[in-house]
């Protein structure tokens, strides 16, 4: 992880949040730094969000088009862990958490600093991941706190989840390294199934 450019990409990162989604009646959840504002006017609330082709989450968002963005306080390393080190593929990983329900069937966390539910309106393939353009439908505010930071949750992250966090992000950049260098131009074909 020693990579000059990619030291300095680092300071272009995000808040660290938390994404949850469901299609066809599977749900699931996951942790990212690539979520953003999206709109200049007000009035039309939109996020982005890059999501990793390998990640479950990404299939169920690209399925159903809904999925909810949470940012999270600064204190909230057990979500992190739970949601960012293990696969939905093997285990539901938003058992146990407090949920509800959004109006899109979204699944949302209620312990958050802000919930956002969404409606995906476009995607563009970026090769190794998938580029989610989405309106904001709903917004859950939580009481006032510090929210994480990327720069935050690298400087106090704890030894030992660094090291697991490190070398799953290593194998998975292995991964990911082929299927970045194609982009597909290919349209997204929209939602193919219920949330």
């Amino acid at each position: 992880m020693h990579d000059p450019l990619y030291s300095l990409l680092r300071h272009l990162t995000l808040p660290v949040v938390a994404v949850t989604t469901s299609a066809g009646g599977k749900r699931n959840g996951m942790i990212a730094n690539s979520a953003q504002r999206a709109s200049l006017v007000p009035s039309v609330p939109r996020i982005s969000l890059y999501v990793s082709k390998t990640n479950y989450t990404h299939d169920l968002i690209y399925a159903s088009g809904v999925l909810g963005l949470h940012l999270l306080r600064n204190d909230q390393w057990e979500v992190i862990w739970r949601l960012g080190l293990q696969s939905g593929r093997d285990v539901d990983k938003l058992e146990g958490f407090e949920l509800r329900v959004g109006e899109t069937g979204c699944p949302l966390l209620v312990d958050v600093r802000a919930a956002f539910e969404c409606r995906v309106v476009n995607a563009m393939d970026a090769g190794a991941a998938t580029f989610f353009l989405a309106d904001i439908v709903s917004v859950a505010e939580g009481p006032p706190a510090p929210v994480m930071t990327s720069e935050y949750f690298r400087a106090h992250m704890p030894e030992d989840k660094r090291r697991i966090y490190e070398a799953r992000l290593a194998a998975t950049q292995r991964i990911l390294e082929p299927l970045a260098r194609e982009v597909s131009r290919a349209p997204w074909p929209g939602p193919t199934v219920a949330p």
